[in-house]
């Protein structure tokens, strides 16, 4: 069953690759959305199958694969990774709507999109040490391609420039891995197996291999000082990148955090939390005081993403089942947030021909302006600024009351990024779709409506979500509290599992 998420985007582009004769565009982009939909149905009736009680992974697959290397291929899939695998399957549908039908090399870039797509899934279920890592690097070739043969004039250096921050995050991630099985003697890199050993290390050993994951995952995230590739990635890649860049792969980073920095080595975690927490206030008001600093749109979008992903390292450090909870809600409303943020920015461009704030004015005009695509902007300005119904508030607000027991301070200075969000978005809607149309933009092209519905389908599960957040957090919730470390939410006395649904209820 889970296989079928990895297996089929790969024949799909194998065949979209190689398939003899000539394949119009809009057959090949047909096809490709025919397979990104049934992919993104197999995920939700992965879900619907899926037993939120059920702290185990389940529907799991095992292989020996090269039985020398004590390599398996092994899945499954728990509550952690079940939202992100159903994120995955709904953005690529999206990214590849929102593509130009009448794109240069169409099957080239189809088959990309696919690669990308089965590697982010596969990272997601891998059960293996050394399998996360081949998926964690199968998407790094296929998005160094995708920004650099469609992106932007500069897309060459943003596409190296990304190409080698993720080499050295690979290679930072495979050292702590192969570090975890040969110090600890384990005859395989299974992931159950690592977690066991990996307690029997010394507490130096463990500080090492935990300091390698976090700046490996930490590049990925990105978390500041290793944040620099990300705006000029976003900046120079087309929108369907930019969605799938924001909306999905930097959530490999803080799902492996989690999954393998805070689970291999809980106690060591312990000893770096208030370091980490530290660290995600720098990259809160480093990235939202950037924001509040740009005139291009999408570079001021691009460093939202940086302030809004240390939310999640300040909840991991805090490893109390509450905060647990609101860092895998902030992996998808951000997710959704981000994604519609560089849609909406991504039909301003093409309408336009400018993401510059000095040049854009009024464009929330109902007669000459995008009168739809201001309003849509709004919304995503209020779930992203933390607004009660959206989403982006319940994440918030899970991630601050289950991170607050713990790190206080550090919980109050993020709560600054917040308001420093509002900051920023406001200023991009002031001047952007505010006051009178500027006569730099004028005899703009029609909107259709097809060009928004992928956003009108973020902006509806955005707000469904914002008002329903436990039909979400009701997958992860049993899961993630295994991770905290009992002694430590003991001590601290912070939320416990039970709390989780009580605050969701809870009136604000």
């Amino acid at each position: 069953m889970l296989s079928a998420l990895i297996w089929v985007p790969i024949l799909c582009a194998t065949l979209m690759a190689f398939w003899p004769g000539t394949v119009t565009s809009k057959g090949v982009r047909q096809v490709a959305l025919a397979v990104a939909g049934g992919l993104f149905i197999w995920s939700l009736v992965l879900l619907l199958q899926f037993n939120p009680g059920d702290v185990h992974q389940q529907f799991q697959e095992s292989l020996t694969w090269i039985e020398a290397l004590g390599l398996t291929y092994s899945l499954g899939v728990d509550g952690l990774s079940m939202p992100l695998l159903v994120l995955n399957g709904l953005l690529t549908g999206i990214a590849l709507y929102s593509t130009d039908e009448n794109l240069d090399r169409p099957r080239l870039y189809y088959a990309l999109i696919f690669l990308l797509n089965a590697g982010v899934s596969g990272a997601f279920l891998a059960q293996d040490l050394l399998l996360f890592f081949l998926f964690y690097e199968l998407e790094l070739i296929p998005l160094y391609l995708l920004i650099a043969i469609w992106g932007g004039q500069r897309r060459g250096y943003a596409a190296t420039k990304f190409l080698l921050y993720t080499a050295v995050s690979g290679a930072l991630i495979l050292a702590s891995f192969l570090g975890v099985v040969f110090l600890s003697g384990a005859t395989s890199f299974a992931y159950t197996e690592a977690v066991a050993l990996a307690s029997s290390l010394s507490q130096t050993s463990q500080l090492l291999l935990l300091g390698a994951l976090l700046i490996g995952f930490g590049i990925k995230i990105p978390l500041v000082p290793f944040h620099t590739w990300l705006p000029d990635a976003h900046v120079e890649a087309s929108t369907p990148i930019s969605v799938l860049l924001a909306g999905v792969l930097l959530k490999l980073g803080t799902y492996g955090l989690l999954r393998f920095g805070l689970g291999l080595f809980p106690e060591a975690w312990a000893t770096v939390a208030p370091f980490l927490a530290t660290w995600a206030v720098v990259s809160v008001l480093y990235g939202s005081l950037n924001a509040i600093a740009q005139r291009d749109m999408k570079k001021m979008v691009a460093y939202s993403s940086v302030g809004h992903m240390g939310y999640i390292l300040l909840a991991v450090a805090a490893a109390t089942p509450l905060s647990l909870a609101g860092s895998v809600l902030q992996m998808v409303s951000h997710g959704l947030i981000s994604a519609l943020l560089f849609l909406l920015v991504g039909v301003v461009y093409k309408k336009t021909g400018s993401r510059d704030l000095d040049v854009l004015n009024g464009l929330l005009n109902p007669e000459r302006g995008l009168p739809l695509i201001g309003s849509l902007m709004v919304v995503g300005a209020m779930a992203s600024a933390g607004i009660p119904g959206m989403v982006g508030f319940i994440s918030e607000f899970l991630v601050f009351r289950g991170s607050f027991p713990v790190f206080p301070a550090q919980t109050l200075l993020c709560m600054i990024g917040t308001g420093l969000t509002a900051v920023y978005l406001l200023i991009l809607l002031d001047r952007a779709f505010f006051g009178r149309l500027s006569t730099r933009v004028i005899d703009l092209p029609k909107v259709y409506w097809s060009e928004c519905l992928p956003a009108i389908v973020l902006a509806i599960l955005i707000v469904v979500l914002g008002v329903q957040p436990g039909w979400l957090t009701r997958i992860s919730e049993t899961t993630v509290a295994a991770f905290a470390p009992p002694a430590t939410t003991v001590a601290l006395q912070a939320p416990s599992q039970a709390s989780v649904e009580s605050t969701l209820k809870a009136p604000l």
